[in-house]
């Protein structure tokens, strides 16, 4: 093909920004170029550790579907490739006659130091390259400190951000896309093979909608019915109490720009501080999210090292079995198996849920928090590195704003608090459904029913809780000895 070098030809890189508004590198190939080729390369193994999981890769395919359809009714086509990230921009580049490539930030630290190699690589090839922070509220190096250094504690990183200029407005979606002409080869999605072998995954399409479309209707739902009660219920797990887009904003379905503009929409005092927002117990979960980002940007070993070096050498145990029974939902803790059964099933876990289990599995089993996180990162939709980090380094009390060592949840007294009655477990746990309350979150403390009553094929617990419990502070706190003798790591 003789490439139209006469006409300028933008290539937009996309990787997890599946929208058309509030796309700062789709917008900038409309503002200078006369075409513009939207292009998807799927990358596997390309100098990352952390590849997606299973369920990820799940809902890639039907949000690059969901996508596709999106550029078609404007007229434009999504072009898919298969190889090596800088040898396929290249090529089209060349076939395009494109001198001009632009892409959306990704903020993992192999990805990150990928691009900047494929940046320079681009410009010596005699091609432009532009990135773009489109993923977060802020980026990584503008909520500091004031003498420059950076935040380890989420309370006064979250008053900082908060005292920011407000965010910019999100980008309107372009009114056509300069399309370039139909020329071009291009995988089908399905030759991807994201799916794999085994369906496990056919029912999560009860739960989940990829896509701007069903983006939008999640959105719409919790402004509409569940922002004015998110304080209350958002710990609930048998609630409908949280919004549920984390796997929307994690593959850019929306930018947090977005959802931060429309929770503030009905705000008396839109000028106000957020702090002074209706929706600021949500909002302040976008600061969140803008934080893990910031920590693992800083600390790019955290994704598999403790944050807080005190505990590189902390002696986890290998228990193979409660591992394996922690994963299929069958430890005998009710909340537990509650939890890791929604988990399978729908590829999602309350976040109060995700906190008691890991508690569980790091705390009282003393397993390594690797284990749980790179089972999380297999089976969760919404898989996100420095999310996922963040969460299993603070329960495990290695991380950022570590939960204190004693800090152990108790799935009990966790469970009278959130699920008094017991919906949420009876849900996921159908041989407790008809359980009495008062029995439901220590089963086998019933009596008299000879083995035969209700709940009795459920398993006895797989750890003793309390021994458990005990035998984690005593572990702690002789690491915590360790390294005060060491003079904090011999140093």
């Amino acid at each position: 093909m003789c490439p139209p070098h006469n006409r300028a030809t933008a290539v937009v890189w996309l990787r997890r920004d599946f929208r058309l508004t509030d796309n700062p590198a789709i917008r900038h190939a409309v503002a200078h170029a006369d075409q513009m080729v939207l292009l998807y390369i799927h990358a596997p193994h390309e100098e990352c550790p952390w590849q997606p999981g299973a369920a990820s890769n799940w809902w890639l395919h039907k949000s690059l579907s969901a996508f596709r359809e999106r550029v078609l009714k404007k007229r434009a086509r999504l072009i898919i490739r298969r190889g090596d990230s800088l040898e396929t921009l290249i090529r089209v580049c060349r076939e395009t006659g494109a001198k001009t490539v632009c892409w959306n930030r990704l903020y993992e630290p192999a990805i990150m130091k990928r691009d900047r190699k494929l940046g320079a690589e681009l410009t010596r090839a005699g091609i432009e390259a532009f990135d773009f922070g489109g993923a977060l509220l802020r980026e990584p190096g503008e909520v500091v400190k004031d003498d420059g250094t950076v935040y380890r504690v989420f309370t006064p990183y979250c008053r900082r951000h908060a005292s920011l200029p407000a965010p910019d407005d999100p980008l309107p979606e372009p009114d056509y896309l300069p399309a370039f002409p139909d020329s071009l080869d291009s995988l089908e999605i399905g030759e991807l093979d994201l799916l794999g072998a085994v369906n496990w995954h056919s029912g999560l399409v009860e739960y989940w909608e990829p896509g701007e479309k069903g983006t939008e209707a999640r959105l719409r739902r919790f402004f509409n019915e569940g922002l004015e009660r998110y304080g209350e219920d958002r710990d609930r797990p048998a609630l409908a109490g949280v919004s549920g887009l984390s796997a929307h904003l994690h593959f850019g379905e929306i930018s947090s720009r977005q959802v931060w503009m429309r929770m503030r929409e009905g705000d008396s005092r839109p000028d106000a501080a957020p702090e002074e927002s209706p929706a600021w117990p949500y909002l302040r979960q976008l600061i969140w999210r803008d934080f893990a980002c910031h920590l693992l940007h800083h600390n790019p070993r955290m994704s598999d090292h403790p944050l807080d070096p005190m505990y590189e050498n902390f002696a986890w145990e290998s228990n193979p079995e409660l591992l394996e029974r922690w994963k299929r939902g069958e430890t005998g803790i009710p909340l537990v198996d509650a939890g890791m059964r929604q988990l399978w099933q729908t590829g999602w876990m309350h976040n109060r849920v995700r906190m008691i289990v890991a508690s569980v599995l790091c705390k009282n089993g003393l397993v390594h928090w690797l284990e749980g996180a790179r089972w999380f990162w297999d089976t969760l939709v919404d898989a996100d590195l420095a999310n996922n980090t963040m969460g299993w380094q603070w329960v495990a009390g290695c991380g950022p704003d570590a939960a204190p060592y004693f800090r152990i949840f108790s799935p009990r007294s966790q469970g009278e608090k959130f699920d008094p009655e017991g919906h949420y477990i009876r849900q996921w746990v159908p041989e407790l459904a008809d359980v009495p309350a008062r029995y439901i979150h220590e089963p086998w403390k019933r009596s008299g029913d000879g083995g035969t009553g209700p709940g009795a094929r459920y398993p006895e617990p797989a750890i003793d809780l309390n021994r458990g419990r005990l035998r984690a502070l005593d572990r702690y706190r002789d690491a915590r000895a360790a390294w005060t003798l060491s003079g904090g790591g011999g140093q």
